[in-house]
C-alpha cells in the first residue's frame, strides 16, 4: 500500500490530459513540419539524395556554417560568463540598462542585425575600417559570420549561466577563503564545478542557433560559393529556383548533423552532472 500510494504521488493531477496537451503541440510545432520535410524528399531517388546532398559546393557550406557556429559559440562561452560574472557580482551604474541590452538580439529583427553589422565592420565602418589597413577584412568573410553570430548567440550562454550563479551560496567561498585558498582556486573547485551544465547548455543553444541563422549573417557573409556561403542560404537558393527536392535533401542532411552533434553535446552535459552527483 505505501508503495502504491508513493508512486501515485509522483504523478501530478490531470496527467493524462496534460500529457495529451504536450503530445499534440509537439505534434503541430515539431513533429509535423519534419514530416513534411521528409515527404517533400521523397521526389529524389537515394542517389539523387546524396548527389544534392553532397555536391562539393554544398559541403563548404555545411563547413562554413558549423565552423563559424562553433567558433562563435565557444568564444560567447567565455564572454558570456565573463558578462553574467559581471551582472551577478559587482553593482554599478546602469546595471539594469546593460542587463536588459544583454536580450536585445532576442527582440532586435535579424535582417535589421545584420545591416548594421555589415555597415559597422565593412571596409568603411567604424570598425571594419580600423583592421583594413592590416589586410584584415571583417565583413564580407567567415570572422564576420562568426561576429554575427557572437551577436546573436551571446543572450543564451549569459541567461543560462546567471541564475546558477545568483543560486550559489557565498558561504562555501568565504570558508573555501578561511582554509587558505586563493581566488583563483576557490573558482576552479568551488565556483567552476557548478557553471559547467548551464555553460554547456548555454553553448548548445548558441550553436543550435548559429546553424540555423540566416538573416543577420545574409548581408555580412558576402555570400561567395565554396568561402563565405552558409548552408541556410543555399537553402534558400534552392527554393527560389523552385528546387525544392533539392533544397530538402541539403535540410535534411543539416538537421541529421546538427542533430548528432546535440547528441553528443548532450551526452557530454549529463556525464558531468552524474560526476558532480
Amino acid at each position: 500500500m505505501g508503495g502504491s500510494q508513493a508512486s501515485n504521488k509522483k504523478v501530478l493531477p490531470g496527467f493524462g490530459l496534460t500529457l495529451g496537451y504536450t503530445v499534440l503541440y509537439l505534434s503541430l510545432v515539431v513533429l509535423l513540419p519534419l514530416s513534411a520535410l521528409l515527404l517533400n524528399s521523397t521526389g529524389l531517388t537515394w542517389a539523387g539524395f546524396w548527389e544534392a546532398a553532397l555536391d562539393p559546393r554544398v559541403i563548404a557550406s555545411y563547413k562554413v556554417s558549423f565552423l563559424c557556429s562553433a567558433a562563435a559559440a565557444l568564444i560567447n562561452l567565455f564572454l558570456g560568463l565573463l558578462l553574467a560574472w559581471v551582472l551577478v557580482r559587482y553593482d554599478f551604474p546602469g546595471k539594469r540598462v546593460f542587463d536588459a541590452i544583454i536580450d536585445l538580439p532576442f527582440a532586435l529583427p535579424t535582417a535589421v542585425a545584420g545591416v548594421a553589422l555589415t555597415a559597422l565592420y565593412s571596409q568603411n565602418g567604424w570598425i571594419g575600417s580600423i583592421f583594413e589597413p592590416f589586410g584584415i577584412r571583417l565583413a564580407f568573410s567567415q570572422i564576420g559570420i562568426t561576429l554575427a553570430l557572437m551577436f546573436i548567440g551571446i543572450p543564451f550562454v549569459v541567461r543560462t549561466v546567471q541564475p546558477v550563479l545568483e543560486e550559489l551560496e557565498a558561504d562555501t567561498e568565504e570558508a573555501a577563503a578561511t582554509l587558505g585558498a586563493g581566488r583563483w582556486r576557490i573558482f576552479r573547485s568551488v565556483i567552476l564545478p557548478e557553471l559547467v551544465p548551464p555553460l554547456i547548455t548555454g553553448f548548445a543553444l548558441a550553436f543550435a542557433r548559429g546553424i540555423g541563422e540566416y538573416g543577420s549573417v545574409v548581408f555580412i557573409s558576402g555570400n561567395m560559393p565554396m568561402k563565405t556561403e552558409i548552408a541556410p542560404l543555399l537553402i534558400m537558393s534552392k527554393l527560389e529556383q523552385y528546387d525544392y527536392a533539392g533544397a530538402t535533401a541539403v535540410a535534411l542532411m543539416l538537421l541529421a548533423i546538427s542533430f548528432i552533434l546535440l547528441f553528443c553535446i548532450n551526452m557530454v552535459q549529463r556525464l558531468s552532472r552524474k560526476q558532480m552527483a
